[in-house]
């Protein structure tokens, strides 16, 4: 019983430090009355890599920021993604804020990529502080230019670059999020995320690493070129 209450009393101290941390990358210019409503009303959450964390059509409850790792925000057609963005540590999840102006359901789904640690607040308390604290307003606005670029880049590769060229883009912007090289990705997984199949994967990849630019083994896929996302 003492090692668990012990367990408990270290859990808040962290939840504690975390907000605190969060607190001051992100929302310092809010002022100290913030500061005391993040620590009422913020939740923190650990959540395990590979995990879906929000469903489309599923109800939001909660606007979610990244204090480390990262998720993966798509939808899915025919059972292909369409990745919109990643959200990076001290971001908040633009698509999870946006619905609490559009009857709280979600259009997209969300995935943790990696291990992650995110700070949930509840919509209701976001409400709240959009009118107590407009100034929180900045943040999102912010977010929203860049969000918007991000979709026109996925457009833009879309239409106008070769498969190619996406995949090892895809593979390059993986490593940086990640920060791994090589990195554990199967041709399944990429495939999937591109909206092709795992065929043309492979044989792209074949073909890159003839060209001296990877190797793949079964520690993974590594970069063997200068690192730079196309």
């Amino acid at each position: 019983m003492q090692i668990k209450f012990l367990y408990l009393l270290l859990q808040l101290f962290l939840m504690i430090d975390t907000q605190n941390d969060f607190f001051n990358t992100k929302f310092k210019f809010l002022g100290e009355d913030f500061a005391k409503e993040m620590q009422k009303h913020v939740l923190v959450e650990n959540i395990h890599a590979k995990t879906e964390i929000i469903r489309e059509d599923q109800k939001i409850k909660y606007v979610l920021f990244v204090v480390k790792g990262s998720l993966k925000v798509y939808s899915l057609n025919d059972g292909r993604e369409l990745i919109y963005y990643y959200v990076r540590p001290n971001d908040p999840c633009l698509m999870t804020f946006s619905t609490i102006f559009n009857d709280y359901m979600s259009k997209v789904y969300v995935v943790a990529e990696e291990d992650s640690e995110i700070l949930k607040i509840p919509v209701s308390v976001m409400h709240e502080w959009l009118i107590k604290f407009p100034a929180i307003g900045k943040i999102f606005y912010r977010e929203y230019d860049r969000r918007f670029s991000d979709i026109m880049n996925v457009v833009n590769e879309a239409v106008f670059h070769k498969l190619d060229k996406r995949i090892m883009s895809y593979i390059k912007q993986q490593i940086e999020i990640t920060g791994n090289n090589p990195i554990k990705l199967t041709h399944k997984e990429i495939a999937a995320n591109l909206g092709t199949s795992r065929e043309v994967v492979s044989r792209v990849l074949k073909k890159v690493e003839n060209e001296g630019e990877i190797t793949q083994d079964r520690n993974g896929i590594k970069i063997i070129t200068k690192l730079k996302v196309i």
